[in-house]
């Protein structure tokens, strides 16, 4: 819980975490995401209600733009790893990784309970995490995502996107 100026205690919202694959011969990739938002309202710019997701055609017909809070940072992320979880299950193929997710809701607020969180479960649910992947980035323009590989006080690597 976190405790308010009045001295009241707030429940924190729970940490979803969850996992698929435990084969030993796989790397394990834990997937981190977000889902709370910021506040907005139509008056600050929104074209539409900005809690209510909105599909717009894009330039091109075959594109689709999805406008909403949170859209971008970070339910879509978190969703499309989800997606990529289901793709592989519905084509029947074996998944490359182990997967594990961290799902939370109060990033926009500094994360209150994560760490602690984080702490308690460091042996147990996080023992055998190879990777971490944080899906919470941005884009540089309308076409071309950002992909973060590394971090101060983390290790770079190289990835291949196909």
């Amino acid at each position: 819980s976190a405790q308010l100026p009045d001295g009241q205690d707030l429940p924190l919202p729970p940490v979803i975490l969850g996992e698929l694959g435990k084969d030993p011969q796989n790397p394990t990739v834990c997937f981190y995401g977000h889902v709370d938002v910021q506040p907005a309202k139509k008056e600050d710019g929104w074209k539409t209600d900005p809690y209510t997701l909105t599909e717009i055609d894009g330039v091109y017909l075959e594109i689709r733009n999805l406008y909403g809070r949170g859209a971008t940072d970070n339910k879509g992320p978190v969703l499309a790893w989800i997606n990529a979880v289901e793709t592989f299950r519905a084509l029947k193929l074996a998944m490359p990784v182990n997967f594990k997710f961290v799902i939370e809701g109060m990033e926009e607020a500094g994360s209150l309970g994560l760490e602690k969180l984080l702490e308690e479960e460091n042996q147990c649910f996080f023992f055998d995490v190879d990777y971490i992947v944080i899906s919470d980035n941005l884009w540089l323009s309308n076409k071309k995502p950002a992909l973060t590989y590394g971090s101060r006080g983390n290790a770079c690597f190289f990835v291949e996107v196909k």
